[in-house]
């Protein structure tokens, strides 16, 4: 098949994210219209977190080997970092094999996606100025998988919340 088209990316980065949430134990809900910058809200117990994903079979890499970069355009990273946001924002990036029938591959007791992602906290960061695009470094450490949706959201609950106190400190 190829190359892959827009909408296919589109849809393996929804895809990739649903399967991380339903690992993780969140729910997942999508927008059809993505005026405020978001593709996908994850919740888990009451928190949220929404992310706008992209996916790329080109991913651009800094010299450190490392880390990913992605140009966001502004707009949408400036809805993303908003100081008023209840739901913190994140940029997710997918990425797969340039061949988009290498994506999936099916045997008798599995299906395994060909493809890994990472993500990058937009919420809180200064307001772009300037430009179209916006450069955002998605380190390889930062996951996007169960353990990175743990401090996605954690992060988010703190903002909100503050840091929660542990049960002999709220006995105290």
């Amino acid at each position: 098949m190829g190359e892959p088209a827009t909408w296919q990316q589109e849809q393996i980065s929804l895809a990739y994210v649903l399967g991380v949430a339903t690992q993780a134990n969140a729910t997942i809900a999508t927008w059809n219209v993505d005026k405020d910058g978001v593709d996908v809200t994850l919740k888990r117990d009451h928190t949220l977190v929404e992310l706008q994903m992209k996916c790329t079979f080109d991913p651009q890499l800094l010299a450190d080997g490392t880390t990913h970069t992605f140009d966001l355009d502004v707009a949408t990273y400036n809805k993303l970092r908003g100081p008023r946001r209840t739901a913190a924002g994140y940029l997710g990036l997918v990425v797969v094999p340039r061949d988009v029938d290498t994506w999936l591959e099916h045997s008798l007791d599995s299906v395994l996606m060909r493809c890994s992602g990472f993500y990058a906290q937009i919420q809180d960061l200064p307001e772009a100025e300037g430009g179209v695009t916006k450069r955002i470094h998605l380190p390889q450490h930062q996951r996007l998988n169960s353990f990175g949706l743990d401090v996605m959201l954690e992060f988010s609950d703190e903002r909100l919340w503050g840091p929660r106190a542990s049960i002999g400190e709220a006995i105290a």
